[in-house]
């Protein structure tokens, strides 16, 4: 039995609590790059003494001429490991920008549908803390909140219930390329990662210079872990102020005490607002910036001034009720409901003011 270095030590360590009593089959989406390969003989290495049953899946983008022969190198790699394997493509047309945010979204849709076709309830990959610090970095140019910042997740849960989990998180890159390197199993370096058409490779060039400075792929994780504890306190709070705040109101709608609303810290009536738009319009996340707009710019002062307020976003109506002065308090409802689809753009509703 090959003697184990601290560090690949720590690999199987960081991997072991997740394979360990899954029910079903544990999928892993290996690239064919060091991270996902350190993934794949780490999981084979745990599974032949605990009788995991683990199954591998490479998506093949068709982005690269070299990409079908990297997806038939990992098939051969799971076949000497004794692991099922299979190639996942995406077909179809390719966006000319944002190339790669949308083959970000189709390998998380290709992974998802073929978890479910295999009976898996787990996904795992094999991002590092590197990856983590280059998208703390990112987010926090682009001027994200907390939750932003708080990078990616060890574990979250993807839309129909597939559980994704990153066991590599905090573990460095360099690591994971040395137990690649101990067992001679070849890997493959996607040219993307250097191409500086693409901001995350521009950023990572940067990386040895900001860490220079002091700005250290530990540094930007530990302030991922930071923010990822304050925005999970703050979450739960805004999650026991909505249940606080929330009137009856007809299916489909939300209605809000606006009293109790605008006696919130900002940073909570702000989530409280959020979650009301995630339950009235679920189709995806609003920019922080245009929910900043609404409820701190427009909500909260129409609440205080006693003013009625209509404004749609993200296909939802929001009208800040005028309930009178009740006590010498002016405050009224906060009201949101679907807004009414315009003719000719199915979708999206105009935004509207009356203030």
């Amino acid at each position: 039995m090959q003697r184990l270095s601290p560090a690949d030590a720590a690999i199987e360590a960081a991997l072991r609590p997740h394979l360990a009593g899954e029910r079903g089959r544990v999928l892993l989406a290996v690239s064919g790059g060091p991270d996902s390969t350190a993934l794949l003989a780490a999981a084979a290495a745990i599974g032949t003494a605990d009788t995991i049953a683990v199954a591998v899946a490479t998506v093949d983008h068709g982005l690269r001429p070299e990409s079908a022969a990297e997806a038939r190198a990992v098939a051969d790699l799971s076949a000497r490991l004794g692991l099922p394997h299979r190639t996942l493509a995406w077909t179809g047309p390719k966006p000319a920008r944002g190339l790669q945010a949308a083959a970000r979204t189709a390998r998380y849709d290709l992974l998802a549908a073929h978890a479910s076709r295999i009976g898996a309830r787990l996904l795992l990959t094999g991002h590092t803390r590197d990856d983590q610090a280059e998208t703390v970095l990112m987010r926090l140019i682009a001027g994200s909140g907390p939750a932003g910042l708080a990078g990616m997740r060890a574990e979250r849960v993807l839309p129909g219930g597939l559980r994704l989990a990153r066991p590599f998180l905090t573990l460095p890159k360099a690591d994971l390329v040395a137990y690649c390197e101990a067992r001679g199993l070849g890997f493959t370096r996607d040219p993307s990662n250097h191409d500086d058409r693409f901001a995350r490779a521009r950023l990572r060039a940067l990386m040895p210079v900001l860490a220079g400075e002091g700005l250290s792929a530990t540094r930007l994780c530990r302030l991922a872990e930071r923010c990822a504890r304050d925005t999970a306190a703050l979450e739960a709070a805004a999650e026991a102020a909505f249940a606080g705040a929330e009137r009856p109101s007809p299916e489909g709608s939300i209605r809000l005490n606006g009293q109790t609303l605008k006696a919130l810290p900002e940073a909570i009536a702000l989530r409280v607002v959020g979650l009301a738009l995630e339950r009235v319009s679920p189709d995806g996340a609003e920019r922080l910036e245009r929910l900043e707009r609404l409820v701190l710019d427009a909500i909260l002062p129409a609440l205080r001034a006693g003013a009625p307020l209509r404004r749609t976003l993200r296909g939802s109506l929001v009208e800040v009720t005028h309930a009178g002065d009740v006590a010498g308090d002016m405050a009224g409802d906060v009201a949101l409901s679907r807004a009414p689809l315009r003719r000719g753009r199915a979708g999206r509703a105009p935004e509207t003011r009356r203030d």
